[in-house]
């Protein structure tokens, strides 16, 4: 904990000689967007932890063999160490995840603190309470299933939720970094303008914005199943998978969900073909994913002024399947399998700044209505309904 508060302490230093002449909305912001930064690298740590065996270089938590440190628990690592020179414990795995662990502290406490200044400054700001409260909620949950990671000795269903909640962190620090920009006119104005590229976006687009955010969530899902299972290698070639367009699959026991690593809930040990199902289930949903971005990047290329977001979204797909073949044919290189994880962590916080400044300014433009259809005899209910047809 005294570790986590220490690195705390340098970004808060910061943002406050940097911040210290702005307005709290300001400042929070800073902070909010400082904070998503640092969580952004923690969700790359931890894919580096897990992609490097050292999950369990400290079995035990929150120490390491009681210790703060791997420097109090020598003796230990080095029986654990000696018994299995290739282990899961050793000298530098134990480094790796007590090093995950102190940058996962750090932030929960810049996460604490925003959700304390929020309190205190929650009458000078125009954001809603709900916003830093849930998210400093969803970090001490964080916290409970990085503990469970350990101590249910990386249970592939607790540790594929664990990368979900660090992307779902990295939505509601998106998203919370929008409301602040919201509560200041200039900073929403410039936000709204990066964003729509001054136009309205119809709603189609934003249906269709809508609907490749929700398969991008199933597909890090399915990519979650396939690293947690260590199923990456179960197919090493492309576009077939062992030689072959269906290969042979056990779609019942690679989704048992509730089960340890490596086992069937029989006790037995989980077959080839259940990896080959894991994989091939993700590969399939990707060519979905890859299509659907196609087909964002083609509609928002139409539309004059947003040529550049149709640039992100072909550039983040193309960065997916890059990486995702070179872990298939380069036999899962560990900066590959990095860049995957980071990729797709770039896809929600982009998406969700998109969505998020789209709903505001929807918001803004009903509120905006509102009062000139009260001059016109018009309902708010009708002049809603209007506006909700035409953005």
């Amino acid at each position: 904990m005294v570790m986590g508060i220490v690195l705390a302490l340098g970004p808060l230093a910061w943002i406050w000689l940097r911040q210290k002449d702005a307005s709290p909305a300001q400042r929070l912001r800073a902070l909010t967007v400082l904070t998503l930064f640092l969580t952004f690298d923690l969700v790359l740590f931890g894919a580096f932890t897990r992609l490097t065996d050292s999950g369990l270089g400290c079995p035990d938590w929150p120490g390491c063999y009681g210790s703060a440190s791997p420097i109090g628990a020598r003796e230990e690592i080095s029986a654990a160490q000696e018994a299995m020179p290739t282990g899961p414990v050793t000298f530098p795995k134990a480094w790796i995840e007590m090093i995950h662990r102190y940058l996962a502290t750090a932030v929960g406490v810049l996460i604490l603190v925003m959700a304390i200044a929020s309190w205190i400054e929650r009458r000078r700001i125009k954001v809603s309470l709900a916003w830093p409260m849930v998210t400093l909620f969803w970090v001490c949950l964080q916290g409970a299933f990085g503990a469970f990671t350990v101590t249910m000795k990386l249970f592939p269903a607790i540790v594929t939720l664990h990368l979900l909640g660090g992307m779902a962190l990295l939505a509601l620090l998106r998203a919370q970094s929008v409301r602040y920009a919201q509560s200041h006119e200039e900073h929403f104005r410039d936000l709204h303008t990066e964003v729509t590229g001054g136009k309205r976006w119809t709603q189609g687009t934003r249906r269709l914005l809508w609907a490749v955010f929700g398969l991008l969530w199933v597909q890090i899902a399915l990519g979650g199943w396939v690293s947690t299972n260590y199923a990456v290698l179960a197919c090493q070639d492309f576009p077939t998978c062992q030689g072959s367009w269906w290969p042979e699959m056990d779609f019942a026991a690679g989704f048992q969900i509730w089960r340890e690593l490596g086992m069937q809930r029989s006790g037995d040990g989980i077959p080839f073909a259940a990896l080959t199902a894991i994989h091939y289930v993700h590969r399939l949903a990707a060519y979905v994913v890859l299509a659907s971005l196609a087909w964002l990047a083609w509609r928002l290329w139409r539309v004059e002024g947003l040529a550049g977001h149709a640039r992100w979204v072909v550039l983040l797909g193309a960065w997916q399947l890059g990486t995702g073949l070179t872990n298939v044919v380069l036999e899962w290189p560990l900066l590959a399998a990095v860049s995957h994880t980071g990729g797709a962590a770039a896809m929600v916080v982009v998406f969700t700044g998109w969505l998020m400044a789209l709903r505001t300014q929807s918001s803004a433009d009903a509120s905006q209505s509102e009062p000139s259809a009260a001059k016109a005899g018009t309902s708010p209910k009708s002049v809603n309904a209007m506006t909700g047809s035409t953005l």
